[in-house]
């Protein structure tokens, strides 16, 4: 069976063999969670200005701010299935003192609010929080993916099982190893697909992209040509978002999702322009789009976390500290964060060639590893690497860039 959609403004044929068997084998040797069902509805965007509104939400992240004028107020970052909440709470009858211990040691409350509403940005004024002790599935109260996890696991292991050795090897043993993770975890805390499910789709959907640049023959032009052709689908778009704005007289730069992007694509083709005499690597590239983001098994933490990644890397440290911490909401580790998900992505490759002995070249582990560690394009956002030095660097980074942005103009994430 061929399954056939379009990505990326229905440029992006999504192609891929899976027979009725394969399928059913797919699903069993990698079955998709169970996410509920949407228990918690509460949508704050629904709620007009004013309103009272009681909510049961949990608590992601709280900081003790100081306005102006010297008092002290809660400030706070919810989440239920919808999305993330902000709120806040002031400091009346010492309600900063009072509350501050709770928000240390619980993660589930009951909370009474008025709606409030600032240039169209809703938050939550808190006046009545109280923890929530009873025994509640935590995933009912994070944001997860409205699209389906299973299909998304049908594409990811269509592409996998189509590498060759030693890649499809790297790959599969990662993921038999740390699946019922990287399905679930979010690709972010805030900026693109930060909801669970967000590592795995942001995952296929670079596959997308290379598969796009590198495999659909039938298109009838090289990488370079696509990667054009990917840079002028950007310029329509932004070109129709400037021009929706103009027409609604809503001009708001800021929310233009290609706003600034696309000198940059052309400088990234350029940079991709010193290796004409370079064929990519498609399952190099294909290997290390899994393995890019993949350190955010560490990096992020959130309830329903496991910490397995952790024992792998390092099977002789003392685990006490994690095992007994109180999850929230979608935040960063508090160790990951010394590290960072890209440091980690290479931590993963090696650990995983080593653990399953599978033989690859030392040229090969260095390509991957320069893949994991470019992916991000320059120093100011991240990359370990001044810029790509190899062609595969540059194309990861520009699907990556791509993705990230794309998500965000999606109506259905």
């Amino acid at each position: 069976m061929t399954e056939e959609s379009t990505y990326f403004y229905g440029l992006i044929p999504v192609r891929f063999e899976a027979s009725e068997l394969e399928r059913e084998q797919i699903l069993h040797d990698f079955p998709p969670p169970l996410l509920p069902a949407g228990e918690e509805s509460f949508q704050l965007q629904d709620e007009m200005n004013g309103n009272l509104v009681r909510a049961r939400l949990l608590l992601c992240d709280y900081s003790v701010e100081t306005t102006k004028t010297g008092k002290q107020y809660l400030k706070m970052r919810f989440s239920n299935n919808v999305g993330s909440i902000n709120a806040k709470m002031w400091d009346n009858q010492g309600a900063v003192e009072t509350t501050k211990p709770l928000l240390d040691e619980y993660s589930l409350f009951d909370i009474e609010a008025k709606v409030e509403d600032f240039k169209g940005h809703k938050s939550l004024s808190i006046n009545k929080i109280e923890p929530c002790k009873e025994d509640i599935n935590p995933f009912a109260l994070l944001a997860y993916t409205k699209q389906s996890i299973e299909d998304l696991t049908i594409e990811l292991f269509s592409y996998l099982n189509e590498l060759e050795s030693p890649y499809k090897d790297i790959s599969l043993a990662a993921m038999h190893r740390f699946w019922d993770q990287f399905c679930l975890r979010p690709a972010a805390k805030g900026y693109h697909h930060n909801y669970l499910g967000g590592l795995l789709k942001h995952t296929v959907g670079l596959m997308r992209f290379a598969r796009f640049i590198l495999k659909f023959e039938d298109n009838h032009y090289n990488h370079y040509q696509a990667v054009i052709k990917l840079i002028n689908h950007v310029e329509k778009a932004h070109k129709r978002d400037l021009w929706s704005q103009i027409q609604t007289a809503n001009v708001n730069a800021q929310q233009l999702v290609w706003k600034d992007t696309i000198d940059h694509l052309y400088k990234m083709l350029y940079g991709m322009m010193e290796y004409l005499d370079k064929k990519p690597n498609y399952d190099l590239i294909m290997t290390s789009i899994l393995y890019h983001d993949i350190g955010k098994l560490l990096e992020y933490d959130h309830a329903g976390k496991k910490y397995e990644e952790f024992k792998f890397l390092f099977p002789t440290a003392d685990h006490t500290a994690i095992e007994n911490r109180k999850q929230t909401g979608i935040i960063m580790d508090e160790l990951g964060v010394m590290i960072g998900h890209i440091p980690y992505g290479v931590l993963m490759l090696s650990k995983i060639i080593e653990t399953e002995g599978i033989s690859v070249s030392l040229e090969e582990i260095h390509h991957m590893s320069h893949c994991i560690l470019c992916h991000h394009g320059l120093p100011e956002w991240g990359s370990c690497i001044r810029s790509p030095q190899t062609i595969e660097g540059y194309m990861i980074h520009i699907v990556d860039y791509l993705d990230s942005r794309y998500e965000n103009t999606e109506e259905i994430k």
